[in-house]
């Protein structure tokens, strides 16, 4: 199944920095998101590739994570 993770950042310096390192990782550019305003970023994966996807997000210290299933077509 296909998810929509979702990290809350305190600013957006931390938010442009997990999104950078995701697409220096390889990760499509049309699967990502940021949220500047909200100092938020939206990632589209498979569950195949959710974990390495939290580490990453994860490193930059989100207030909060979370997901659900992607809703897109």
């Amino acid at each position: 199944m296909t998810q929509t993770l979702t990290a809350a950042y305190p600013d957006r310096l931390k938010a442009r920095n997990a999104l950078d390192e995701l697409v220096a990782d390889g990760l499509p550019r049309e699967s990502l998101f940021l949220d500047e305003e909200r100092g938020e970023v939206k990632v589209i994966i498979p569950d195949e590739g959710r974990r390495e996807v939290e580490e990453v997000l994860g490193r930059h210290e989100p207030t909060q994570l979370w997901s659900r299933p992607y809703e897109g077509g």
